[in-house]
């Protein structure tokens, strides 16, 4: 079937209490305050989250101390085209995997999608610290070649036990967008338009936010 040029496909991951949080994080919870099986006449929920929660973006003040904050972040670099990549096999992405890809020249925003995207296919609640990361050198990779957005496809672009947290310094500090927390388990490699938009909370280095993509690779005759 020829698919809608038109659709929007959801690579935001669920907010539910299976959902995997960071080791130390308050999870998430949502809880009625009002319902009608208590005899009200109105439903109303209290969220109890980090914002590093599920999907979520990632502004410089997250390990930069003068850096801006999620509602500073230019809403373009956001919504526009953006290259997914796809790296089956690596356990850690180096400079030599990210070179092996092939983006375009001009790419200013990349999704990298891994095997970590099988965890969230699996519906596992289970935090897996052994994800797919990058190295810091990858960072810089990521820095050098003007890219101003990049998406990974689990909760943190860090190799997990990294207390240096170089990987997060070097793409912040180089005026790198992070969004982790992304599910693209169904997506193949190509050029989509992404639309991004995270939560407006004033002064906040990170928000939870909802990624789409819309398919523009028919357009462009592929």
């Amino acid at each position: 079937m020829k698919k809608n040029l038109n659709s929007l496909i959801d690579i935001s991951v669920s907010l539910d209490t299976a959902l995997p949080t960071w080791p130390g994080s308050i999870g998430m919870k949502v809880e009625r305050l009002y319902c009608f099986e208590n005899g009200n006449d109105v439903n109303v929920s209290k969220l109890t989250c980090d914002v590093h929660t599920g999907t979520h973006i990632e502004a410089p003040l997250h390990f930069i101390p003068d850096g801006y904050n999620v509602t500073q972040i230019p809403l373009d670099l956001l919504i526009g085209d953006v290259f997914v990549a796809y790296i089956p096999l690596a356990r850690v992405i180096t400079p030599s995997e990210l070179a092996s890809l092939d983006v375009p020249r001009g790419t200013e925003r990349l999704l990298l999608r891994t095997m970590n995207s099988k965890l969230w296919k699996n519906g596992s609640g289970i935090f897996h610290p052994d994800y797919v990361a990058l190295t810091r050198e990858a960072a810089q990779w990521i820095v050098d070649r003007g890219i101003k957005l990049l998406g990974v496809d689990y909760l943190s672009v860090e190799i997990y036990g990294d207390q240096s947290s170089s990987t997060h310094k070097t793409l912040l500090s180089g005026g790198v967008i992070i969004l982790e927390g992304l599910n693209l388990s169904e997506i193949n490699p190509g050029i989509y338009e992404l639309i991004c938009l995270p939560l407006k909370l004033v002064g906040a280095e990170g928000a939870p936010a909802r990624a789409v993509l819309r398919d523009k690779r028919n357009k462009a005759g592929h």
